[in-house]
């Protein structure tokens, strides 16, 4: 009898070993990956962050990038390296900063990249790879250079993370700049590796 019950007593406790075993796995499982809750993403930079260019606070990224404006639209035209960057529009928003919206197009037939395209500022080549950080504009009357705004933390109120661009190909760019006196009208515009081109600025 007492055999009986030892036998009985280990099989109750082999099957309790074996759930809790079982949970543990299962609890393992559900944990893979080790990210926190809100923590997704959380080392891509925010479009959201705030410039500090003349101590004024800038819309998003993604507020500019946003705008619709006519693709058929021909403000300007710059070429270079077998590109063409055609300049859509260059608006002065109440903001205070003017903004500049294009296409670039590569009528090569060889794929291009956009790394000249950000400048040769070491700082904001790192925090803002394959963009249009390196653009200016020029007020040849008032003999000031404007470049592309950025947040504290050197990242670029332009078009970020361009891929190569195939052969026959366009992407779509924008780049804001603080905003020359009212009385500037006309500036000169630069992108790396592309020609000096004249913009008027509407708005």
């Amino acid at each position: 009898m007492s055999m009986r019950r030892t036998t009985t007593t280990r099989r109750a406790m082999a099957a309790v070993s074996m759930t809790a075993a079982l949970a543990l796995a299962l609890a393992g499982c559900g944990s893979d990956g080790g990210d926190e809750p809100g923590k997704e993403g959380s080392s891509a930079p925010s479009a959201q962050a705030t410039p500090t260019a003349e101590g004024k606070g800038e819309p998003p990224m993604d507020t500019a990038a946003g705008e619709e404006v006519d693709p058929e639209a021909r403000l300007a035209e710059a070429r270079g390296d077998g590109l063409t960057l055609v300049v859509h529009q260059a608006k002065r928003d109440s903001g205070g900063f003017v903004t500049v919206q294009g296409t670039i197009t590569n009528d090569s037939d060889q794929t291009r990249n956009s790394i000249a395209w950000v400048g040769s500022e070491t700082s904001l080549a790192a925090k803002n790879p394959n963009s249009v950080a390196g653009a200016t504009l020029v007020d040849k009357v008032g003999k000031k250079r404007y470049y592309v705004l950025r947040d504290t933390e050197s990242r670029c109120l332009c078009t970020t993370g361009i891929p190569p661009l195939l052969a026959g190909k366009s992407t779509p760019v924008f780049m804001q700049f603080p905003a020359p006196p009212s009385t500037t009208t006309e500036v000169d515009f630069t992108l790396p590796t592309f020609g000096t081109t004249s913009l008027k600025i509407s708005g």
